[in-house]
């Protein structure tokens, strides 16, 4: 007689072998599991990181995700041990870094553009003396038809319009950054308002992180403001001519912050804390800065998921930056860095 498959015998059987299929099922499921990387932190590289992130989960099926909340933002998470990484364009010193148990390497170069929004102004045709732009956003030039801006703007069909200045509101390292170039291009500006995440600013109207800066350029007649220069591209943006630490007019273009950048010194014993605003050579852009990462020391499992994100970009990301209006770090960097990584997952 044949057992009907509704029998006892023939339930236990049916049991056993969903179980072996739930398991298998399982098995087959934790052996394919992707990572996930939580990070958050600077808007000055955001653009990238997410275009990044969208290629490495294509690729490899493993999910960054990324919260752009500025530089101070992702210093505290990281501290806080929130996220798996932080991001920041102002480097921590080795004092700092070791009191909050975190390493540090950069993951590429960007640059700060003056973007502003006057008709009648074409791109790349304002000029601004570094001095020009510490004043401006000092209060002490209100006005764009003001003649320190008009001796270096002939034929420019300045307004007399009062200017009208768009700064961060949030703490961050893209301010950092433009405050170290100010400080070094106006003593006046160095001693009332020095370098910092957050300044107290007498003039403007704040935004946060750079998407916020750019956008209330593109919105507000005769503003001006500083932004990473991937936003400027992203929102067709119009962007001052600036000078060079030796004094040379120099555009805002991709070869002008490749000349800079090449004058960077790195040493992974100082954690790579380096500025690059102001270095020397007639063709190097004033404004460029590099951005980092920050990882916990005792992560040591995580950091090994964050250090393949980051090596992937080192490998397969450098045509997305190029596009961005980013410069990838250079080969002997990156080569530099990834004997940095081997201290942060042993």
């Amino acid at each position: 007689m044949i057992s009907s498959p509704y029998d006892n015998k023939g339930i236990k059987m049916l049991k056993k072998l969903a179980l072996v299929v739930l398991l298998t099922a399982v098995s087959i499921s934790s052996s394919f599991a992707a990572d996930k990387i939580n990070g958050a932190g600077a808007s000055f590289p955001a653009p990238l990181y997410y275009d990044w992130a969208f290629f490495y989960k294509k690729n490899t099926r493993n999910r960054v995700n990324y919260q752009s909340i500025g530089s101070g933002g992702g210093i505290k998470q990281i501290i806080r041990r929130v996220v798996d990484f932080g991001a920041s364009d102002k480097p921590l010193d080795s004092k700092k870094l070791t009191k909050a148990k975190l390493f540090q390497f950069p993951a590429v170069i960007g640059s700060i553009v003056i973007a502003f929004n006057v008709e009648g102004i074409a791109d790349e045709t304002l000029k601004l003396t570094n001095e020009n732009v510490a004043d401006i956003f000092a209060g002490k030039i209100t006005k764009w038809n003001s003649p320190a801006i008009a001796a270096n703007n002939k034929g420019v069909n300045l307004p007399n319009q009062k200017i009208i200045v768009v700064h961060r509101s949030d703490g961050s390292g893209t301010t950092y950054n433009f405050t170290y170039y100010l400080s070094g291009s106006s003593k006046s500006w160095k001693k009332n308002f020095g370098v910092g995440k957050t300044v107290d600013w007498s003039v403007g109207i704040g935004g946060k992180g750079n998407e916020g800066v750019a956008n209330l350029v593109k919105q507000t007649p005769y503003s001006i403001g500083y932004i990473e220069a991937a936003y400027k591209k992203k929102n067709k943006l119009s962007a001052a001519v600036l000078k060079t630490a030796s004094g040379k007019w120099v555009k805002a273009t991709e070869a002008n912050f490749k000349a800079a950048a090449k004058h960077a010194s790195w040493s992974k014993e100082n954690h790579f804390n380096a500025m690059l605003a102001l270095q020397e050579g007639d063709d190097s852009y004033p404004i460029v800065a590099a951005t980092f990462i920050l990882l916990p020391k005792e992560k040591l499992s995580m950091n090994k998921k964050v250090i393949a994100f980051y090596d992937y970009a080192f490998n397969n990301g450098d045509k997305s930056a190029k596009k961005l209006g980013y410069i990838p770090l250079p080969e002997e960097t990156k080569k530099i860095v990834r004997e940095y990584w081997k201290d942060t997952v042993r």
